[in-house]
């Protein structure tokens, strides 16, 4: 324990010398002596001086003025003074000194365990005080890592963020470009050889984009930043277009694919489709990989009702390769696969369950898992749902070939696009609509464009060389001429980023698509945008 620093101040120095042998006693104290007032002052000023014990009645500085001289400087403030009086006990001395900053008093001749036990409560407490500052030091220490730990976390987190969005535009460029040549070669004359190559290459880039949508599906979930969007749906139509959908993917396999409807499911419930669609795909695709013989079946059963609250649970059982006991918890880990050699033989980047689970706990529902080893596995997503009446059923897109849609008249339009299969195809696609098209490589291009020509609309690429995307809009939606202004604008964003698709309307953008598109959705908002500025 540290030693404390204690002066004795007394212009007697017999005084002096019977109060140190009388405090000789106390643990964990340093004395220090003087009989000069102004010595002592100086004494304190340079050493740290914790405890003071100063005799009142001293010629020339007395003992409360002393004190008061302590008191009123920043350095010697804190010292603990202790008056050392023989003058009377009456309360106005007791005051005085009290007022010049004294802590106590101790009064000659001095009662021997009353001064050892006052000074070594004060050491105590000064240890105490000592203690609480190093812990506070400590505590403000520990603060500034937390926030620095805080302000790493979010510079990661931002770092992270941006590398995904790049990463995103980077892949889904090129996805688009591809997806959009099959769109358009699916439209052209194919021998059956060349419509399999062409169905191949499709199953390939939604391959590469469902991977990068899990792991920016992941991202966003642990980042908080997934949003789960509630309406009201046909559970029965949901279960039976997967149900249409894998039978013939079963099939491919030369297995057979059951779907078992508990007859009391409500019609329509309330919640997400597409999540809860997510889940059951991953369960089903999951069986379809591990699965070589005998049959995967899809069952939604009713698990209790409590007015309009259903219990539901959606359970997929396969034949396949079954699963490891060791290895079940550790299957819904992102990056995990239950077996290393699992990925060298059948692939997949061990995203799929990870994403499952915590969509599940999104929906406030649990996710099961059970499987015998080289028999088959069970795997089963059970939430509460409410069962509801009215349901209004969205219009479905119109999804005949796009050469066979209806062509626009006399329509110009500037597409700035730096990705030159990109770019490729969308002229192609838009004159395929009948449209005038212009191209520009980049920001400042496109506002060259826009100076020498009129356009009915502009479609603008996000991210671009030279001029970005939004600073070409925000340029365009300032224009002197009102009637370029007022051009409507559709931003390409391959970024699925919430707040970077904000951001182009924040820009004034009049309506977004993402890449890869579905043309009939762009000849869709193309025909809105352009009715509306006739």
């Amino acid at each position: 324990m540290k030693h404390v620093n204690l002066l004795i101040l007394d212009d007697k120095e017999e005084n002096i010398i019977s109060l140190s042998a009388l405090l000789s006693e106390v643990e964990h104290i340093n004395i220090i002596s003087s009989t000069d007032p102004n010595e002592a002052l100086k004494i304190c000023w340079k050493n740290d001086i914790a405890i003071a014990l100063v005799d009142v009645q001293m010629p020339e500085i007395n003992g409360f003025e002393f004190v008061s001289l302590l008191k009123s400087n920043p350095k010697t403030n804190h010292v603990m003074a202790i008056m050392v009086t023989a003058i009377s006990k009456e309360d106005r001395y007791l005051l005085k000194g009290l007022e010049s900053g004294a802590v106590d008093y101790l009064y000659k001749p001095l009662n021997p365990e009353i001064t050892v036990a006052k000074v070594t409560s004060f050491v105590q407490q000064i240890h105490i005080q000592e203690e609480i500052k190093q812990k506070n030091i400590a505590l403000e220490e520990s603060q500034r890592q937390l926030i620095l730990a805080k302000e790493e976390a979010e510079e990661a987190r931002r770092s992270k963020e941006s590398f995904l969005a790049n990463m995103s535009h980077e892949i889904r460029t090129p996805i688009n470009g591809i997806v959009g040549i099959i769109h358009i070669l699916r439209n052209t004359q194919l021998n059956d050889e060349q419509r399999d190559w062409i169905n191949r290459l499709d199953s390939a880039s939604n391959s590469l984009l469902l991977i990068i949508n899990d792991i920016l599906d992941i991202s966003k979930i642990d980042s908080g930043m997934m949003k789960i969007e509630y309406e009201n749906f046909s559970i029965h139509k949901k279960l039976m277009d997967i149900n249409n959908f894998f039978k013939i993917k079963a099939l491919d396999k030369s297995l057979a694919f059951e779907t078992d409807i508990d007859p009391q499911l409500p019609e329509y419930i309330r919640s997400s489709p597409i999540r809860i669609q997510q889940i059951i795909n991953n369960f089903i695709s999951n069986a379809l990989k591990f699965t070589e013989e005998g049959k995967i079946t899809l069952k939604a059963s009713v698990v209790e009702q409590v007015d309009s609250q259903y219990t539901i649970k959606f359970t997929v059982t396969d034949t396949g390769i079954g699963i490891k006991p060791e290895a079940i918890e550790k299957i819904f880990l992102a990056f995990e696969q239950g077996d290393d050699g699992i990925t060298k033989k059948y692939g997949g980047t061990g995203l799929g369950l990870a994403i499952v689970k915590r969509l599940a706990d999104l929906l406030h529902g649990k996710i099961e898992a059970k499987s015998t080893y080289g028999k088959g596995s069970e795997f089963s997503f059970q939430a509460t749902f409410e069962k509801v009446d009215d349901f209004r059923q969205e219009e479905t897109l119109d999804t005949k070939a796009i050469s066979s849609l209806h062509k626009f008249n006399n329509v110009r339009i500037l597409v700035a696009e730096d990705n030159e299969l990109n770019s490729f195809m969308l002229v192609h696609i838009l004159k395929s609509w009948g449209c005038e098209v212009d191209v520009a490589k980049n920001g400042r291009i496109a506002i060259e464009h826009v100076n020498e020509h009129d356009y009915d609309l502009i479609m603008m690429d996000t991210h671009m060389p030279v001029m970005s995307g939004f600073e070409a809009i925000q340029e365009i939606k300032t224009h002197p001429n009102p009637k370029k202004a007022y051009t409507p604008i559709i931003t390409i964003s391959a970024s699925v980023l919430q707040h970077e698709q904000a951001a182009a309307y924040e820009a004034g953008a009049d309506s977004v698509i993402g890449k890869p598109f579905d043309p009939i959705d762009l000849y869709q908002k193309i025909d809105k945008l352009i009715s509306k500025r006739g």
